[in-house]
């Protein structure tokens, strides 16, 4: 793991919230010269610490659609099952994170669709692929309540939060 010092902890604190800052902005707010505040941000980029810059979209503003979560069980639980399972939902846009977990279910699945005939679209090709899915349970959201894309690096890294 690479060392984090104070400077590198706002750099990421500022980037979280203002994704969009120029480089400029950026080194005024934590105190460097440009040149030292883009070696600092090459170095957490190069590090895998910063793995991309994206923007936040109001997908309810632009698209009729439907969030739904799905726990999934597999068949078996050997390596290859669990690979075969990863490779087949990998390509599929519609699924946008999947969770393996341990517990009673083996992934946690987040699914944005246009409604929910296009799900059941989606689940008849993954029991059609024979993925090894033996049981899923479906949960629709019927409205997101806290939404967020910031880590809390603070309380993970031992501070008030």
């Amino acid at each position: 793991m690479l060392k984090l010092d104070d400077r590198d902890l706002r750099i990421l604190a500022i980037l979280r919230e203002e994704g969009r800052i120029s480089k400029a902005e950026l080194a005024g707010r934590i105190n460097l010269s440009a040149a030292p505040c883009w070696e600092r941000l090459k170095r957490l980029e190069d590090a895998g610490i910063i793995v991309g810059y994206r923007a936040e979209v109001s997908l309810r503003k632009i698209a009729a659609h439907i969030v739904v979560f799905m726990a999934v069980e597999l068949e078996q639980h050997r390596a290859e099952d669990f690979a075969v399972f990863e490779r087949t939902i990998a390509p599929l846009d519609e699924i946008v994170s999947c969770w393996a977990v341990g517990g009673g279910f083996d992934y946690f699945l987040q699914i944005v669709t246009r409604d929910i005939d296009a799900y059941q679209r989606l689940v008849d090709h993954l029991l059609e692929a024979r993925c090894g899915l033996a049981r899923y349970f479906t949960y629709v959201v019927t409205k997101p309540v806290k939404q967020s894309a910031r880590l809390p690096l603070d309380l993970l890294l031992g501070g008030e939060g």
